[in-house]
């Protein structure tokens, strides 16, 4: 900063006799790299008056090199559509990401996507955009199930599509068990059917992991039901006193593109059934706030292994869906802000920008919560309005 200082005096005096060192006002929270320097000595011709000098050298003072903030991208209606990258996604990621591969600012990608592995999720996405790795900074539905180690060594059925042992294994799970080996070993699937009535009973469950919505609804309710009824013991007699049952936990609630008519059902028919709520130990995927609080400390990992010393204060999320994507920004700002004096680490904002390039429908009443901060055409124009509202010039 010292020689940053000097420099810039040496160039306003030499631009006009009559400068007057008082009235040059420094930014102190300037922060400065190798080359910030090398720009500051172009800043000054002879042709400008002293106020028009003095206007530069205050613009490029304003000018945080280092990012004080983070994006969220959400993937589909915004990066691509189907397997087809959406122009404006790679003009953006021209502007995010250097000739090195790596982002100049904190991104992270955000789907509530969950029926494959995380790593073909991010080589798509990757191959789609350019040539630079995701698979560390890509949050699907099922990603802060990491989280969750006191689960990882026991027993837990899995529900879903796709490869779910293999995503299971990926996020930490050891003893995973499918819906489908259920039926195969479990006595009473079906009691019409002697020849599928195997005499083999599958251990002890001790919680259950809905993923995704199932291909079979009518089995994957059964003998989740079963398993929830009898405390983790399918093929026991069911009591009144399996209450609570097992833990729950559920990826991707959202009722138009998740899974969340599926919960709906397992929920009603456990109400029929007991009389009582099913109630989730966790429910994760936009617009729960565990997934933006695992989205946020992925954006803090990354700028620390970048060694960028700015606090990250504020987060952009970008989306093209209000019930999930604009929602779940604005509840996780309304908890940053709630909580701003109890988690100092923590972001002080979430801002949901919306783009017109996916399910939005401009025509569709808002209710108050899906309401955005922001709206633009594409991804690139979000781009460009977070690096105008920061003042931000990549280094």
């Amino acid at each position: 900063y010292i020689k940053l200082k000097n420099q810039l005096k040496q160039c306003v005096r030499s631009a006009t006799d009559t400068w007057l060192e008082s009235n040059l006002f420094w930014n102190r929270k300037v922060q400065v790299t190798a080359g910030t320097v090398l720009v500051s000595k172009h800043l000054v011709r002879e042709d400008l008056g002293i106020t028009n000098v003095l206007f530069l050298f205050n613009s490029f003072l304003q000018l945080n090199i280092l990012p004080s903030f983070g994006f969220l991208f959400d993937i589909d209606g915004v990066l691509v559509r189907g397997k087809t990258p959406i122009p404006a996604a790679k003009t953006a990621f021209q502007k995010l990401v250097n000739s090195q591969g790596q982002f100049l600012v904190p991104v992270v990608f955000v789907t509530n996507a969950g029926n494959c592995l995380r790593q073909k999720k991010a080589d798509q996405l990757s191959h789609l955009l350019g040539d630079f790795s995701v698979v560390e900074d890509l949050v699907m539905s099922h990603s802060p199930l990491r989280m969750f180690k006191r689960y990882h060594e026991k027993c837990v059925l899995v529900s879903g599509q796709g490869p779910l042992l293999d995503i299971a294994r990926d996020l930490g799970f050891c003893q995973p068990i499918t819906i489908e080996t259920l039926r195969e070993k479990h006595p009473l699937l079906d009691v019409v059917d002697h020849d599928r009535r195997p005499n083999v009973l599958v251990s002890i469950f001790f919680s259950v992991v809905l993923f995704g919505e199932p291909v079979r609804w009518e089995t994957n309710l059964q003998l989740i039901i079963d398993v929830l009824l009898t405390s983790g013991y399918p093929g026991n007699p069911y009591h009144h006193e399996n209450y609570p049952h097992i833990p729950v936990l559920a990826c991707n609630m959202d009722l138009m593109f998740g899974h969340g008519t599926f919960m709906v059902c397992l929920e009603n028919i456990y109400k029929k059934i007991t009389g009582k709520d099913l109630k989730y130990e966790v429910l994760m995927g936009k617009p729960s706030k565990l997934t933006y609080q695992y989205a946020e400390y992925l954006i803090r990992a990354q700028a620390a292994e970048r060694q960028w010393k700015q606090p990250i204060q504020t987060l952009y999320a970008v989306g093209d869906n209000l019930m999930t994507d604009v929602y779940g920004a604005n509840l996780y700002n309304r908890y940053l802000e709630e909580n701003s004096r109890k988690a100092s680490a923590a972001a002080a904002h979430c801002r949901s920008v919306l783009v017109c390039t996916g399910v939005y429908n401009p025509h569709a009443e808002v209710p108050l919560d899906t309401r955005e901060n922001h709206i633009v055409p594409d991804v690139d124009a979000a781009v460009d309005l977070v690096f105008q509202l920061e003042n931000f010039a990549p280094n």
